[in-house]
């Protein structure tokens, strides 16, 4: 079984088997045309929930704006960064944040330590024409080099060799999170958009849960969640508990759950679809209330005027449109707990990525895989 989940128009077909590895345990792009595309759990539950269709009105749009929490990227990084591209593609880095502060203490368990990590990570390509999308989860357990950052409190943090993808996030927040990426890959990220626990949480209910279908017992107390093998809807805790699971099915990994995620994904974008979203003006604006507050985003989706194009223009890709694989790994022979990149694979993700192409299948054929794939289907 290889990484990737499942085959679409999104990546390059070829024949042959794949064999999985158990674990022990440019171009300058052109200004914005106001018409945004990325598909993504974090994508959709945050930014597509978001949109406002004909409703909104001026002090509706002024006190949902007050909601958005922003971060300047470009102020930070500068100019020294990847070219960005000018053919209307583009590149999304979607986060989901484990902060123990606040409410978030009693939904992901452990310790207020006044810190946070990246506990998802996606890079979204939206490919040319705006029909198509490819999503590329990265390993948080996956050993990177992390470019020189600056700190979360200030000051400048040193670059560090083969330290834990996540730690780039806890080091600098986004800022540092996105210039790592753009190291690892040589593609520029666009925009980004990052939900913690709560706000998670918090979108699925208002959104009436999710439905799927599960494929075997699920059972996992320190993620909370327990579900017998066939369908359900999905409330706000379910969903959270299902996309953090690493215990409860498979073998424990975090590829196994970064394959439960990318199911849930496919189950949310056929569930916004559903819901008819846009002939419902007061479940428009109290989704968009509870999306505004629940993300983070760069500044120029730090509105929500640029939310609502963002998130307009998703409308033309669905579940069967989108691509979703893993960045190509291997697992470090020194610690079966920690993932290593494949070097030479990964290139080939990143340059079909940058050229506008498909994921060829090559480039995940025979990496480390979890045990998770089609526990959960939509």
């Amino acid at each position: 079984m290889s990484a990737e989940n499942t085959p679409d128009p999104g990546i390059a077909r070829e024949t042959g088997s794949t064999s999985p590895r158990r674990r022990a345990k440019g171009r300058r792009r052109k200004p914005r045309t106001g018409r945004r595309k990325a598909l993504t759990v974090m994508a959709w539950t945050a930014a597509g929930i978001v949109v406002l269709g004909g409703t909104g009105v001026g002090y509706l749009y002024l006190k949902l704006n007050g909601n958005l929490k922003t971060v300047d990227i470009n102020q930070v990084l500068g100019t020294d960064r990847p070219a960005g591209t000018d053919n209307g593609s583009e590149n999304i880095l979607v986060l989901g944040s484990d902060t123990r502060s606040g409410g978030n203490r009693k939904l992901g368990g452990g310790t207020d330590d006044g810190g946070a990590r990246s506990d998802t990570a996606m890079i979204v390509h939206v490919y040319e024409g705006h029909r198509r999308a490819g999503v590329v989860s990265i390993p948080r357990d996956t050993l990177v080099d992390r470019p020189e950052c600056t700190g979360a409190g200030g000051g400048t943090r040193p670059a560090a060799h083969s330290v834990m993808f996540n730690e780039s996030y806890s080091t600098g927040g986004a800022a540092c999170a996105v210039k790592t990426v753009e190291s690892m890959t040589g593609l520029r990220m666009d925009h980004y958009l990052e939900v913690d626990f709560r706000g998670f949480q918090r979108l699925v209910d208002e959104l009436g849960g999710v439905p799927v279908t599960t494929t075997r017992n699920i059972d996992d107390p320190k993620s909370h969640l327990a579900l017998k093998a066939g369908t359900h809807t999905l409330d706000g805790r379910q969903a959270l508990g299902l996309v953090r699971t690493r215990h409860g099915v498979g073998d424990g990994s975090d590829l196994g759950r970064i394959q439960l995620q990318q199911a849930f994904v496919k189950a949310l974008v056929d569930q916004v679809k559903q819901i008819g979203l846009f002939t419902d003006p007061k479940k428009l604006y109290d989704l968009g209330s509870t999306a505004t507050k629940s993300v983070t985003t760069d500044s120029d989706l730090g509105s929500v005027n640029a939310l609502i194009s963002f998130a307009d223009s998703l409308k033309g890709i669905d579940s069967s449109s989108m691509t979703m694989i893993t960045m190509p790994v291997r697992y470090d022979p020194a610690n079966l707990n920690r993932v290593m990149v494949e070097k030479a694979k990964a290139r080939q993700v990143w340059a079909a990525l940058k050229n506008d192409r498909p994921i060829p299948r090559t480039a995940t054929k025979g990496t480390a895989t979890g045990e998770a794939k089609g526990v959960v289907t939509p």
